[in-house]
């Protein structure tokens, strides 16, 4: 799992947007933050409660500089008739990426070997195309749209504080650490 700290494969996919079909690559990622969420399938039951949740803090994510791309091997006109036919999946403003090739997930290492599905996984990704962060959790476990909020407040405080990192359960307005010899032993 040596992809942190790497960069972005180069992708070219279709999502559904906002009642419409966009082409996109990895130039639409580079320039800003951007969250890569992951999950198995449109039309089943714990990744709308997931998708709901981050679509609820979409609009403070996008106040942060950061866009959000939900991936899914099924295709774009899947993610139309989901968000159509659906109350959850309709208050989605973001992207919702159509990967039915399968080369987006592969690029993350997050597919199902033998399934074509994705693992339900994350990826923040900083402005320079560099994945900062990443979780993966297993099926019946579903991610909570708060906790990426805060690594994502992590991550820009750390890249915009060269030399402070944030400890455990740090947030916003929290006290960081500077790694220091010091510091060795005394925490």
């Amino acid at each position: 799992m040596g992809i942190i700290n790497s960069e972005i494969k180069p992708f070219n996919a279709t999502a559904f947007k906002q009642g419409e079909f966009v082409d996109i690559s990895e130039a639409d990622v580079k320039g800003k933050w951007a969250i890569f969420f992951f999950y198995p399938a449109d039309f089943t039951f714990v990744c709308p409660t997931e998708l709901g949740d981050v679509a609820d803090k979409y609009e403070e994510l996008q106040k942060l500089g950061v866009e959000v791309f939900s991936v899914s091997t099924d295709t774009h006109f899947t993610h139309k008739a989901w968000h159509s036919s659906s109350d959850t999946i309709g208050k989605i403003n973001y992207y919702m990426v159509g990967d039915q090739n399968g080369s987006i997930t592969n690029n993350f290492g997050v597919m199902r070997e033998g399934q074509g599905l994705a693992d339900r996984a994350t990826f923040l990704i900083d402005p320079d195309g560099v994945i900062q962060a990443m979780e993966i959790t297993a099926e019946g476990i579903g991610r909570d749209a708060d906790d990426l909020m805060r690594k994502v407040k992590a991550a820009q405080y750390v890249r915009n504080h060269p030399g402070e990192v944030c400890p455990a359960k740090w947030k916003e307005g929290e006290e960081t650490l500077t790694p220091s010899l010091d510091l060795v032993g005394k925490i």
